[in-house]
């Protein structure tokens, strides 16, 4: 199934696309949020969804951010070997590990607001994870029984924040409109292998970034068991696996995004996105 939510931000409902046509959903469920995937929402869109009893969409809707209100959104750095090498370190022994705050969601067509004082707000494109089922101490086995499905994540990173300021990545991952996510959630079902997807992301037309997730130093199965040996997964929690080489701190003369850039992405089976940059205004 491929799901969105749609409406103005704070104000979103459940959606489904099915051959190609939009229908919202909220006459069977509320939201796409840990409720939904614990209750099994899944199972029951699956089971009940109807064109007939839904309402199709017009376009030009807003799509909002996939899902709602996740309990947190848990990061792996480094997690793509020819990154790592762009970026003059030393692949990891184990997953780099660090957080966004939830306050940084946005749409996937929603600008993204380069923060007052930044000199260095990148792009990242990632494959994000979405759990749908507790996680705790589970093995890499059992790792994907715990997949919901997949969405397209933007890590929009302020490098001198993260980098240059001491303390966490957090505080250069974390700024508002900073977790641009969807159009989808693409359910493990319709995606046949998510460690061989095309990942790629231009700015201003220019492809910047093109990869796989075949380049992944530590795959998915790796990744839910590892993390769930530090914390509980909870459904609707959001893990976003990495980027490929190809961001503006990789560059020979590092580049970043200035106002009006226009950054496009996809991945292969979950739809495309795109942000515009724009600069940080105080709000009256």
């Amino acid at each position: 199934m491929k799901l969105f939510r749609h409406g103005e931000p704070g104000k979103e409902k459940p959606g489904i696309e099915v051959n190609d046509l939009r229908y919202d959903v909220s006459h069977l469920v509320d939201d796409y949020n840990e409720e939904f995937f614990t209750n099994g929402g899944l199972a029951k869109l699956s089971d009940q969804f109807s064109p007939e009893s839904a309402g199709r969409l017009n376009p030009g809707f807003r799509f909002g951010p996939p899902v709602s209100r996740p309990g947190k959104i848990v990061c792996i750095g480094l997690n793509y070997s020819k990154h790592a090498a762009e970026s003059g370190m030393e692949p990891p022994k184990e997953p780099v590990v660090f957080f966004k705050a939830t306050s940084s969601l946005a749409g996937p067509f929603d600008n993204v607001i380069i923060p007052k004082n930044s000199k260095k707000t990148d792009w990242e494109v990632e494959l994000a994870v979405v759990i749908g089922k507790k996680a705790s101490y589970v093995s890499e086995d059992e790792a994907m029984d715990h997949v919901a499905g997949y969405t397209i994540h933007n890590d929009i990173s302020e490098r001198e924040f993260q980098l240059e300021r001491g303390g966490q990545w957090v505080k250069g991952k974390s700024c508002d409109t900073f977790a641009p996510m969807g159009p989808y959630l693409v359910t493990t079902d319709d995606i046949k292998d998510p460690h061989d997807l095309r990942l790629w992301l231009k700015r201003n037309d220019t492809l910047l970034q093109d990869g796989n997730t075949s380049d992944f130093i530590f795959n998915i199965p790796q990744v839910i068991s590892y993390l769930s040996q530090f914390m509980s997964l909870l459904p609707g929690d959001i893990i976003s696996t990495g980027t490929p080489e190809g961001v503006g701190l990789g560059f020979k003369n590092p580049d970043y995004l200035k106002p009006g850039d226009i950054m496009e992405l996809g991945i292969d089976g979950l739809g495309t996105a795109r942000q515009k940059a724009v600069a940080y205004t105080e709000n009256k």
